[in-house]
This record gives structure tokens, sequence and C-alpha cells, in this order.
């Protein structure tokens, strides 16, 4: 057991302008599994490059450990697994076979091409290599991100079972909160630990920011107090100034003119300079209570453009078969969908669930049995898995998808996005920042049905409520493919599993 010890990191980004770190301090035992949190664009990711010495700094970071880093970048993704593995690990075949196992994976995966796994094996395969050496301390960055609920589980299981310790990022608040012990939360103005899972951060921080809503309350009511005497102030003593100067020119005999000028001249001076005084005490005093307006998240509600429709049944599905060469993805699929009702699909990679979104566009490729009726003109609103075909400035992607303008762009910031961001192309934004033009596409566009296939990709845990109070309070009509188990169970009235053939 040894520490990693940070004393007044301070980072930011030169393009940005503004300071992710700020003089942080911490002490990480390394015996910890702990879970890194914080909104999108807060800085996690740069933390654990910053811990790794990948990044200028200011500041010291002091440990005594060697880190291993997920995901591993593979040069070479179209040779046999094991050799790719072999590229950036010295491990034996034994021990990589050894952690397969523990993981539930069949060793015979070794050697088929890398490229070839599906994103979920890739990820199972590199996390074995991050525990083969017990003295490294693992940092784990999204490894969910391409896992299915089964996956997730079996992941979170094989962490469970290790003795040392860990870093952790995902918004998958359930794996989170299963395989931690302690939590770091990348706040607006600092860095916090808290002892305890996911649930134990969420309870003690809503503790915090009640605690500092009020706080906030009376902060805000003396502010504008304390503003409003500041004019107050500064309109009495422009307004003796300007009696000095009136008062100086009026035409009086020269004696009152003489006393007047002395008297009035020099208390109009004392008063100005009194109030003046009070002024930039107050000013001063406004600046030192509004620095203490730091850390509430303030999450503003998205919108959503609904438009309930008069059908009966929106989707009406009958013994659904789907395949590719004549061999069928999962056991016949019926059900239907009436209006308000949220239809959750849920089932292991590779079972079809975007295959069958795919058969309800119309867009899918391969053989398909059963029927899909659904009224003709139904308006539908879809979330793309695979949304690398987004391109070009906002205002084009908004005129392309015909979007009302300022309702996506109020719901893009809404989800996060920085106003600077908005100048960017699309293309050249991050994928958390394209996730979100995608999502707000969806929510600004007209609807009676809203298809989402993976929603929360790159989507931090404040956007996930933000997203789950929408649909609760809207109560739209909705397909949901997804692998977040807390999100499916709060907002779907019902689950479809299924059945791999």
């Amino acid at each position: 057991m040894s520490n990693i010890e940070i004393k007044n990191l301070t980072f930011g980004y030169d393009n940005l302008g503004t300071l992710l770190f700020d003089q942080a301090n911490l002490n990480i035992d390394t015996s910890w599994k702990l879970g890194l949190i914080g909104r999108n664009g807060r800085g996690k990711t740069t933390l654990l490059r910053l811990l790794q010495n990948q990044l200028p700094y200011q500041g010291q970071i002091i440990k005594q450990v060697h880190f291993t880093y997920f995901p591993q970048t593979i040069a070479n993704p179209d040779q046999l697994t094991f050799y790719a593995l072999q590229e950036i690990s010295d491990a034996e075949q034994w021990e990589i076979e050894r952690e397969l196992n523990l993981l539930g994976v069949d060793p015979e995966i070794l050697w088929r091409n890398f490229a070839s796994l599906s994103g979920g094996e890739q990820t199972k395969v590199l996390l074995v290599l991050l525990f083969i050496n017990q003295t490294d301390f693992p940092l784990i960055d999204e490894p969910t991100n391409h896992l299915d609920i089964n996956g997730r589980q079996q992941v979170a299981d094989y962490l469970n079972q290790k003795q040392q310790g860990f870093i952790v990022v995902s918004h998958d608040r359930h794996f989170v909160d299963s395989v931690t012990d302690h939590i770091m939360s990348i706040e607006k103005s600092q860095i916090l630990l808290y002892q305890g899972n996911f649930a134990t951060y969420e309870a003690q921080k809503k503790l915090s920011d009640d605690f500092q809503q009020n706080q906030n309350t009376k902060l805000k009511k003396d502010i504008g107090r304390l503003k409003q005497s500041a004019v107050a102030k500064a309109n009495w003593a422009d307004a003796r100034e300007a009696d000095k100067h009136q008062r100086r020119n009026a035409r009086v005999d020269n004696e009152q003119r003489s006393v007047d000028k002395g008297h009035i001249g020099a208390r109009a001076a004392r008063m100005m300079k009194r109030s003046k005084n009070i002024v930039n005490r107050m000013t001063s005093e406004i600046d030192d209570k509004e620095k203490l307006l730091k850390d509430i998240e303030y999450i503003d509600p998205l919108t959503m453009d609904f438009q309930a429709d008069h059908y009966k049944f929106l989707l009406d599905i009958n013994n659904l078969q789907l395949g590719y060469d004549r061999r069928s993805l999962f056991a016949p699929l019926s059900f239907e969908l009436t209006p308000h009702q949220r239809l959750a699909i849920v089932g292991p990679n590779g079972a079809g669930k975007s295959s069958v979104i795919q058969a309800i566009l119309q867009q899918f490729t391969g053989q398909q049995q059963g029927t899909i009726d659904r009224p003709q003109n139904l308006s539908i609103s879809y979330v793309r898995q695979n949304y690398e075909d987004n391109r070009g400035t906002l205002t084009e992607f908004a005129e392309k998808n015909q979007l009302n303008f300022q309702n996506f762009l109020n719901n893009l910031h809404k989800l996060g996005m920085e106003r600077h961001v908005f100048n960017n192309r699309i293309e050249n934004m991050s994928m958390g920042q394209r996730k979100k033009v995608e999502l707000a596409k969806s929510l600004s566009k007209p609807a009676a049905l809203y298809i989402w296939d993976e929603p929360l990709n790159y989507l931090d845990v404040f956007n996930q409520e933000q997203l789950e109070a929408l649909i609760l309070d809207v109560q739209p009509t909705m397909l949901i493919v997804e692998h977040d188990r807390d999100f499916i169970d709060k907002v779907a009235t019902k689950q479809i599993e299924l059945q791999q053939n």
C-alpha cells in the first residue's frame, strides 16, 4: 500500500483559456477502488494523463507506483489477438489465459484477429492486461461504452475479485456503484474525495448541495441588497458633486458665494469620498460573496417537441425475424407500442437490437420475415448509434435537418456544450460533443415516436439525469435500446429481451 500525493496541481489547455485544475491537492491511497466522476469537459481523462506525466503542469504529483492505462492502443489490429497483445505487454500466454478465464472469456479468442472481435470482446481482452502485473496501478477510462448489460456485470465481477486498487472512469452509475469504495468528484472549483460508492457520494452530495443552495439563496439576497445600496450611494455622491458645481456657478453676492463655496464644497467632497469608500467596500464584499457561489451544478431542464397523436398503435409487430445468410438473429418477436408507452429492447451484443430498429425504419438489408405495421405518416425522431456522418456548422446542420435553430442551440447548451464550441464544425468536435449534437437534433425535432439507439454513450451522469427527468415529465412514446440498467429501470414502461437463436 502506498499513496499518490497531488500538491498544488494547476493545469489548463491554452486554447480553452481557463484552468481545469487550480492549486488542487489530493492524497489517494493505492488500495482504494476509486471511481472518478465529473461533468463532460471537467478533465477526467486529462487527470489520468497528468498522473502518467503525459502533459506539462504546475505543482507536484508524488507516487511510488507505475501506472497502466486502459484503453491501450493496438498498432496492428489485423494480426492475431495474442500477438497484438504481445506488442504492448510482456505477459506470458498462461497469464493472459488465466485472466480471460476469470473474466468469463474463452481463451480461444486469442487466436482470432483483433480487428474481427466485437467492441465488447476487445474491451475485455485489453482489460486483462491491467491486472497481470499486480504491482502496477490501473487507470481504467470508460470500460463500459461497448459492453452490453451482461458484459458490464462480467467486468464488475472481475474487478470485485481484485485485491489491488484502481481508478475507473465510467458514466454507468450502476457499474460505478458496484465496483468502487471511494469516489473522486471533479467539481466546478475543486476536486473532492468521498468514502463509499456512488450511491454514498450521491447522498452526501445532495446534502452538501442542499446546504449550499440555501447559503447561495442568502448570498444572492445579500448581493442584491449590497448592489442596490452601492448604486444608491454612488447616485448620492454624483448628486452632491453636481450640487457643488451648481453652487459654485450660481450668481449670488460675493460674501454669500465665498461662504457657500468653501462650506458646501468641503462638505460635498467629504461626503463624496465617504460614499465612494462605502461603494468600494460594498463592491469588495459583493466580489467575496460571489466567489462563494461555486460548486452547485445548475442543470437546466431540456425540452422535447413531442407531438402526441391519435393513433391506437404506433407499432404493431408480429413474428418478426431478421437474419443474414439464412441465419436468424433472434427468435420470432411480437409486440405492440401504444401512445405514451416507452419500450426498452434489451439483450446481449449481437442479438439484433439495432437490427430491429433498422427494420422499423425500413433500413434493414438482411433477410426479413414477419410484419411491421405503423401509421403511414408517423413522425419519428431517431438517435443513431453511429453518427459520424454529421458534418458542417451547426447552422448548416439545423437547416439540413429542418430544426428550430433556437431550440436546437438551447438544448445543446443545456446538455453542457460551451457556447464557444458552437462555432466549431461538427466533424471537428469531440465524440461527446458530437453525441450531444445528435441528441439535441432528436429533442428539437417534432415527433410522435422517439427511437433512441444507445443514447447514453459519452454522456455524463448529469446528462442522464436530465434525460430521465425530461422523459418522466413529457411522457413521450419511445422505443429505446440502452445498456444502462438504471436508466432503463427508471424510464421504460415495458421491457422486451431478445433471445438469440
